[in-house]
């Protein structure tokens, strides 16, 4: 009887210890995972960021910024400002560990073509293929150069740049005359005024119009006062 005595208190006190021991695992692993986790940050996004902005925000997070020695262009991020990072953004990291940042170099800039010479869309084509940015387009019109040809270009060629404004020859204005008022005058003379002056006129109809005597002028297109250039069509409707 006291053998069994004896060996039931054993067995409590192992069972105890087991469960202290089971316990203190449990709050163990808690404590671990929990000083763990206080050690992590969220990686911040750099982007855009001076390199001096990036450090301090790295660095109030606990984390150590690396910049990479080489730039890469980009259209968008100005020059020495962050294009990319590893790990990302959003991204779990912990205290200490080191963030890679890549700066851009801004925009490429590229040795400017000769355009004088070429029409709008060729240099427009080239401007695209090199990467380069048209800036602007002025317009002049002259006699002394080919229409449509680009007489001019900032920066001139050879020039490393980003952005090339041109100057185009547009050619000279045309004469423009205004159109006269026809109304009551007889068609067939009208008619004939106006095609040696180079207009093309047609008569479109002849409608019966009382108090009018036949062949004259009743309506006309375009209307009297309007600005009109050689080669430009008149249309005109005379009376029966």
């Amino acid at each position: 009887m006291a053998l069994r005595t004896r060996v039931w208190s054993a067995g409590k006190l192992v069972l105890l210890a087991s469960a202290l021991a089971a316990t203190y695992l449990l709050f163990a692993a808690a404590s671990m995972r929990a000083a763990l986790r206080a050690r992590e940050v969220q990686v911040p996004d750099l982007t855009n960021r001076t390199a001096n902005e990036a450090t301090a925000i790295a660095a109030n997070l606990g984390l150590n910024l690396k910049v990479d020695d080489s730039r890469r262009p980009d259209p968008k991020i100005p020059a020495g400002r962050v294009l990319a990072q590893e790990p990302a953004a959003g991204s779990v990291a912990r205290r200490q560990r080191s963030l890679k940042v890549w700066l851009s170099g801004g925009q490429r800039a590229a040795t400017v073509p000769l355009l004088i010479g070429e029409t709008e869309r060729t240099a427009q084509l080239r401007l695209a293929q090199d990467g380069l940015t048209l800036s602007g387009v002025s317009e002049i019109r002259s006699q002394t150069f080919a229409p449509d040809i680009i007489v001019a270009q900032t920066p001139p060629a050879k020039t490393a740049a980003a952005r090339v404004a041109l100057l185009i020859n547009r050619g000279e204005r045309g004469a423009s005359y205004v159109m006269p008022d026809l109304i009551g005058v007889n068609g067939d003379r009208a008619a004939e005024i106006l095609r040696t002056r180079g207009f093309r006129v047609a008569v479109v109809g002849s409608n019966p119009y009382p108090g009018v005597a036949a062949g004259i002028v009743i309506r006309q297109s375009p209307q009297a006062g309007f600005q009109i250039g050689p080669g430009e069509p008149i249309s005109i409707e005379v009376s029966r």
